[in-house]
């Protein structure tokens, strides 16, 4: 666990997402979940070493499986935005962990046998606000990179938990986005008042500017090679070919080589040939 500043603690150790604490005297208020039981009940015996007063709160930054199948195993309230909320709806109640091919961080584990899903208890449309002592904690919608993302702020301390929107040294999840939006949204953190922010990538801890631009550049590239596919009326096998130039910049990891292969897959028959509905990763 890394104190990043006073009082705010980030977890890279475990797989899956960074995890992130806000220690308070009214109590914790926890970023996201591990998804192996192990490794929840390990972050819970840290997480009493901080002490704070009794109170727990978890902050879903979106909904993704690699953030929510271990929410249960935390054991407290769960504070999300909506849209999630009604992601949670469009899932069977109890959900058996095999079988997907996603690219996500949970496929590579075995073992995590049934999942009873913990759905938000708090949820809110565009901003919320928590006052648990003097430094209140923003959470901003900001769903360009998935449905029901959200950003949480921490303006006295100047630090912000991004989700998904960053991932360090991985392709990004690409099914459920808005690529439009998203670039629009980084570009936010490049300008103005964020720009003396820590910035926490969702995927690999605290991120620079540098991974932002980088980011960008690539979800730009993204968007020409579909928009390319789009004019000469590609059909959706063809996103298959954009694989390997647009692995070139991470490992080329089979679980890497999936995820784009899937989002790709999903992004482009959804933005370019109907007006689906939401893909859930």
């Amino acid at each position: 666990m890394q104190e990043i500043v006073p009082q705010v603690y980030i977890e890279t150790a475990y797989p899956g997402v960074t995890l992130g604490a806000i220690n308070s005297p009214h109590g914790l208020i926890l970023i996201d979940a591990p998804f192996r039981p192990e490794d929840a009940r390990s972050w819970r015996s840290a997480l009493i070493s901080l002490g704070g007063g009794v109170d727990r709160l978890l902050i879903n930054l979106d909904a993704h499986f690699d953030r929510t199948i271990g929410v249960r195993n935390m054991e407290c309230t769960v504070l999300a935005h909506e849209r999630m909320a009604e992601v949670f709806r469009n899932r069977p109640m109890t959900f058996k962990a095999q079988g997907s091919e996603t690219g996500a961080e949970w496929e590579q584990y075995n073992g995590l046998g049934s999942v009873r899903w913990s759905p938000p208890e708090i949820t809110f449309s565009d901003h919320l606000t928590i006052h648990w002592d003097d430094h209140p904690i923003h959470l901003e919608y900001h769903p360009g990179c998935s449905t029901g993302a959200i950003w949480a702020v921490l303006t006295e301390s100047r630090v912000i938990f991004l989700g998904d929107a960053v991932v360090l040294n991985q392709p990004p999840f690409l099914a459920s986005a808005n690529l439009p939006l998203w670039i629009e949204q980084l570009e936010s953190l490049l300008q103005g008042e964020y720009q003396d922010y820590l910035l926490v990538s969702g995927r690999g801890g605290l991120v620079a500017h540098q991974q932002v631009r980088a980011q960008i550049h690539f979800l730009r590239t993204v968007q020409e090679k579909l928009d390319a596919l789009a004019k000469q009326n590609a059909p959706v096998s063809e996103t298959e070919a954009l694989v390997p130039a647009l692995l070139e910049p991470f490992n080329p990891l089979p679980l890497y080589r999936q995820r784009l292969r899937y989002g790709l897959t999903h992004y482009y028959s959804r933005h370019y040939q109907s007006k689906g509905e939401e893909v859930e990763e």
